[in-house]
């Protein structure tokens, strides 16, 4: 399998200390639909600004879809260095050689995707707002864990509203990097930041975007480096 490293990957990007973490770096996520004139799209966005990780989130699509789907993205995401996500379906992630998969909390656990797809491959897990599976997440192996849904969002029904102190609780206790997610945007992203996300998990902010989505993806791309200089 040829791995696509994050700058710097999930895995190694940490050491121990706190003061040494790297700024928060933007994960995005997929719209819930895939049609042909995507990749282009996608393409855009990924021009607007610095991109670590995008998850391929199609709920609902065949097997064929997601397979067709990841295979013509697959080497847009390669051509920027952008690691390659599949959400929910290890099997997938493997057949895709993706760069890794996010689990939820119904999808299965670490120890049997890692079974599955060995330790080169990223796997992530959604924690809501729990500490407990988050720690148990950590010791299951898991190279990331995500903490959602911060705002409203219509991208999924959510019933988990974390306070933003659990990304500075996670951050004082674990090298593993944190993810904040849901309905994040520009406009109320930074106190994530401050919190001490590693990623913002972002989708419906940048493609329902009224302007473009590449408009959104640079609008994040100067709040992170913003927060980064501070």
């Amino acid at each position: 399998m040829s791995k696509i490293e994050l700058d710097p990957d999930f895995s190694s990007r940490f050491d121990a200390s706190e003061e040494s973490r790297p700024a928060a770096q933007l994960y995005l996520i997929s719209p819930p639909t895939y049609d042909p004139g995507f990749p282009e799209i996608l393409k855009a966005a990924l021009d607007a600004g610095p991109v670590a990780a995008f998850q391929l989130r199609l709920k609902g699509a065949s097997d064929m879809e997601i397979m067709r789907a990841g295979s013509v993205i697959k080497p847009i995401l390669a051509a920027y260095d952008v690691a390659l996500i599949v959400n929910d379906r290890p099997d997938m992630a493997k057949e895709l050689e993706a760069d890794g998969v996010h689990l939820g909390q119904e999808d299965g656990d670490v120890s049997e995707a890692r079974a599955l797809l060995g330790h080169a491959v990223q796997i992530g897990i959604t924690c809501h707002d729990s500490r407990h599976l988050a720690m148990q997440a950590g010791e299951q192996g898991a190279d990331y864990i995500a903490f959602g849904s911060f705002y409203d969002t219509a991208t999924k029904e959510t019933v988990h509203r974390p306070d933003p102190s659990i990304l500075g609780w996670w951050s004082t206790i674990s090298e593993i990097p944190c993810v904040a997610i849901g309905g994040i945007t520009p406009e109320n992203a930074a106190p994530l930041i401050d919190a001490g996300a590693d990623f913002l998990a972002v989708s419906g902010a940048v493609w329902n975007h009224a302007e473009n989505p590449a408009a959104c993806i640079r609008a994040f791309a100067d709040l992170l480096e913003d927060r980064a200089g501070r």
